[in-house]
This record gives C-alpha cells, structure tokens and sequence, in this order.
C-alpha cells in the first residue's frame, strides 16, 4: 500500500455547490459535494453526462469558482483566495493532464515539458527529469516538435509537464479522448505507475470504465451530488454502476477497440 494513503486528504470539498445564471435560467450544477480524495491515490470521477463531474474537478482545482462551499488543497482553502494567490497555487501545486494536448507547436518536446516551471521561475531536478523522461519512454523525443510525434507521445509530454513540478494533486480530464486504444492504455499506465511508484494524487474525470479501472477508488456523481463510490474498481463494477444512474455513454467498454487493463500497472 502507498504510504501516503494514510496521511490527510489532498483534496477537500465541503458543502460545494455551483450555480450558472439566475432566476428561472438558473442551472444547479452541483448540489451540496461532501467528498476527500486521498493522497498518494487515483480516484476516477464518473457520472451520466451533464452529472456535474467536469465541473467539480473545475472547481476542485481552482479553474472555477463555486457558488458555496469549501475546497481545501491540504490544509489551503482556496475558495478563499484570490485571482493572484489562485494561478501562484495552480502553477506551484497543481498538474493538469487535459483532453487537447495543449502542446505549443514551436516548442521542442522538453521545452514544451519545462514551459510552466520557466514562467514560474523554477527549473525541473534533473534528476526527477530524467526519471519522468525515462518512465514516459521520451529521451529519444526531446528535441521532436509536436507536429513530429504521435497522438500518444504527445499526451506522455503533456504527462510530463504535469508530472515535473512534482505538483501535490495532478488533474487529468479525459486524459485518454483524443487517443487511440493502445496510446490510451500506455498513458493510463502511466498513470497508475506514477501513482504507485512516486505517491502522486491523481484526480481524472472519464465517461469510460476501463479508464476508471485503473484508479484505486471510482467517485459517482449524479445530479450534481455523490452518489456513492467504487473502491478497487474493475471494467464490470463500473459499468454496473454507471447503469444504475442511467449512464448511456459509457465509451467503448464493450468494443474490442477500447483500451484494455494491463495487470502490472494495477
């Protein structure tokens, strides 16, 4: 077992609601989240489309507002802080892993790696450089631009950046939607290794099961609220319950093109 999974939380929301618009217009997009994400672990967020999960990893890492309610990050309350004090946290302790690749084209692989640590400030440890740019299979990549990779070794860069500032919380929103079934699966494993062997808090948000059977813990949402959670979650458990809250879009669990679960990254 990690041996950060015993410590507190790394992620905390109390109470989370989030409201758009006013009057009869208005939409409740989350209804009152009561839920902690454990350190050192991989937690899944999953719902029915329009559940409210996007929005609360939004929320959850400071990229949006909330209505009411608290989130802490550790023992940092950052719905209390401002725009300012917000981007010096997200650049400092946070790492996003996003659908798009978010790769700036003119860049090499290793400067599109650094980028946030430069702008910050900061230079990556060569050491934990090097052992992110082994793990990921990029050292014959670094000075490749974007157009010059595939869909797959750009993700493990965008992984890569994320990864760098060993940030406390690493946010991943369909990390896997834009990937091809065998770049899928070795991001995923990526993934679940950093989790395993370096005790990085993962936080992904997919509508697909076999996705959320790498993580440690599956997080339901429905109707903007928790509706319950799945520890040691496995392709059939998921599917099952995603059903039970109605879900119709559950990718490509039951298609010979989905990713598949390896067995040394569980």
């Amino acid at each position: 077992m990690n041996q950060h999974r015993n410590s507190a939380p790394a992620i905390t929301a109390r109470g989370v609601t989030k409201v758009y618009g006013t009057g009869d217009t208005a939409v409740h997009a989350l209804g009152g989240i009561d839920v902690d994400f454990g350190r050192g672990m991989f937690t899944a967020i999953m719902g029915p489309s329009g559940s409210g999960k996007s929005t609360l990893m939004h929320c959850l890492a400071g990229l949006d507002t909330v209505t009411g309610g608290q989130v802490y990050l550790g023992d940092t309350e950052i719905t209390k802080l401002g725009d300012t004090e917000l981007t010096e946290l997200r650049r400092e302790r946070i790492g996003f892993v996003f659908q798009a690749f978010n790769l700036l084209p003119v860049l090499t692989a290793r400067a599109n790696m650094v980028l946030p640590m430069k702008l910050a400030g900061s230079e990556p440890e060569p050491a934990w450089m090097d052992q992110v740019v082994k793990t990921l299979g990029l050292s014959q990549r670094l000075d490749h631009l974007p157009h010059e990779l595939s869909g797959g070794q750009q993700q493990r860069v965008a992984v890569a950046r994320a990864l760098l500032p060993q940030p406390d919380v690493i946010f991943a929103d369909e990390p896997t939607g834009n990937l091809d079934s065998r770049s899928g699966t070795e991001v995923l494993g990526l993934l679940r290794t950093a989790v395993r062997e370096s005790g990085q808090t993962v936080v992904m948000v997919t509508h697909d099961p076999v996705a959320a059977s790498y993580a440690d813990r599956v997080v339901l949402i429905a109707d903007g609220r928790t509706a319950g959670e799945i520890s040691g979650p496995t392709v059939d458990s998921v599917m099952a319950a995603m059903r039970g809250l109605g879900a119709d879009d559950l990718g490509n669990a039951g298609s010979s093109n989905a990713p598949q679960p390896i067995g040394v990254y569980r």
